[in-house]
């Protein structure tokens, strides 16, 4: 494998990537040229929305080819374009042969929610501690327990113990995480929806892989009252679904709220203050867990 690097202002970022797809590269990826200097520009939006820009002041775009001899081509045919005015190539670098799926599974190691409640990769043993475990790996749905909302809202589901008997509903369930650890925990009837089917089809798998037994659906397949309503999505949709969430939740039930950052926390009990009282409940890197009692 070899990179093609190249050097990009802002502006470029954007006609560049795309003409490096049309040109075969297997993956474009795009850094700050000036990371870790006095240059450095922070490029974040909020939580779960784009980047207010496409690159940066200066990008440096690495592109990924199967041989040298096309990432070479594919510098001389940008260089001919008007739109590479301003751009300049780095270089061609080799990239060394790696077993790329050992070096990815070596970043995910299991995830601690209690001393005796963990989340652990199918590739790892599970710790000696561990009496409760997750059998969850990483992959295109959110909520694999490396995110602090994940491990708030787990925590307080190992908090009230055994749940034997109890309705729970995940709301925006992403990997099906949080109705796994309900059902994990002793919960029987469980539904757990999404308004994306690749989510729904993820949990349906991870339930399975865990030995849970779980209804998955899109949003519409959630009825009647539960005793536990998990949602964990972020601070603008919980507030728009606030009379949806708390019209499904029982009377003496549990609203779990997650996906909302230290400073939303007035804005949620604003708009949930018509149907309940919401708490802080926990708080973890910014993040903080809210519930509420109906």
């Amino acid at each position: 494998m070899f990179e093609l690097r190249l050097l990009v202002p802002e502006d470029g970022v954007e006609i560049v990537s795309d003409a490096l797809d049309a040109l075969d590269a297997l993956s474009v990826s795009v850094e700050d040229a000036d990371a870790q200097t006095d240059a450095e520009q922070a490029l974040f939006g909020e939580p779960g929305m784009p980047p207010p820009k496409g690159g940066w002041q200066r990008s440096r775009v690495i592109a990924l080819f199967s041989t040298e001899e096309l990432a070479r081509e594919a510098a001389s045919v940008l260089s001919a374009q008007d739109f590479f005015a301003g751009c300049s190539v780095i270089g061609v670098v080799d990239v060394p042969e790696q077993d790329w799926v050992r070096l990815t599974q070596s970043q995910f190691a299991p995830v601690e929610i209690t001393s005796e409640f963990w989340i652990v990769p199918t590739w790892h043993e599970p710790p000696a501690q561990a009496r409760q475990v997750i059998r969850l790996d990483p992959g295109l749905a959110f909520g694999t327990g490396t995110h602090p909302t994940t491990r708030m809202c787990l925590r307080w589901t190992a908090s009230r113990g055994d749940l034997a008997g109890l309705r729970v509903l995940d709301y925006g369930c992403g990997s099906g995480i949080l109705a796994i650890g309900a059902a994990k925990f002793g919960a029987r009837d469980i539904d757990a929806v999404d308004i994306d089917e690749a989510a729904v089809e993820s949990t349906r798998l991870n339930a399975e892989a865990n030995g849970v037994r779980l209804k998955a659906g899109l949003p519409e397949a959630a009825h009647g009252r539960y005793d536990i309503v998990l949602a964990n999505i972020l601070a603008t949709p919980l507030k728009v679904l606030a009379p949806l969430l708390c019209g499904y939740v029982a009377p003496g039930g549990s609203l779990v709220l997650a996906g909302i950052l230290d400073r939303q926390a007035d804005e949620l009990k604003l708009a949930y203050a018509p149907y309940a009282t919401l708490e802080v409940a926990d708080s973890e890197d910014g993040w903080i867990l809210m519930t509420a009692r109906l």
